[in-house]
């Protein structure tokens, strides 16, 4: 069997909190192990609905290599998402870097997953380019995103806007 590559937790919990019940709701409270399936190991993560309660479950592949959290949040290695599009990436880092709190102390970890999103986006950027390619689309809600501003996915201004969630997050550490 073949399961999508969760190339961390933090990854795995993004793409599940993207992904709703076939009701509509996103809300489910996961709890997430690790489980063997034909012989491999397998993370599965498991939880209730809480629209309509029912039971939802996913599984991912492990990564080859595995991401030891250094930070908050940690969603993977050098290699580009094989869950989330660039698309869908930019998409979290506009709506957490637009919903966070205005109180000093309070943004600081929305602005994180922001700085991360955006980090995830530019791993799409193949060496020696300047702009993520066509193929890195692969969602109905990543081409949305890019479809709406495609100069967004050039490289200088992917960086531009990174270190300005990393200036607003400094700021608003106190």
């Amino acid at each position: 069997m073949s399961f999508p590559v969760a190339r961390s937790r933090d990854e795995a919990l993004l793409y599940l909190d993207l992904s709703p019940c076939a009701c509509g709701s996103t809300g489910t409270a996961w709890e997430g192990g690790l489980v063997t399936v034909a012989g491999d190991p397998v993370s599965r993560y498991a939880g209730t609905c809480s629209g309509c309660d029912a039971v939802r479950e996913s599984l991912f592949a492990l990564p080859e290599r595995e991401v030891a959290p250094t930070r908050f949040p940690a969603f993977g290695g050098p290699e580009p998402s094989r869950l989330l599009d660039a698309g869908e990436w930019l998409w979290v880092a506009d709506t957490v870097a637009g919903n966070a709190p205005a109180g000093p102390g309070e943004a600081a970890p929305a602005l994180a997953v922001a700085v991360a999103a955006v980090e995830e986006v530019v791993k799409f950027v193949p060496p020696g380019r300047d702009e993520v390619p066509g193929e890195a689309f692969w969602t109905e809600r990543g081409r949305r995103v890019r479809d709406a501003g495609p100069g967004r996915f050039r490289l200088d201004r992917l960086l531009v806007v990174r270190d300005a969630y990393r200036t607003l997050a400094a700021q608003k550490t106190t």
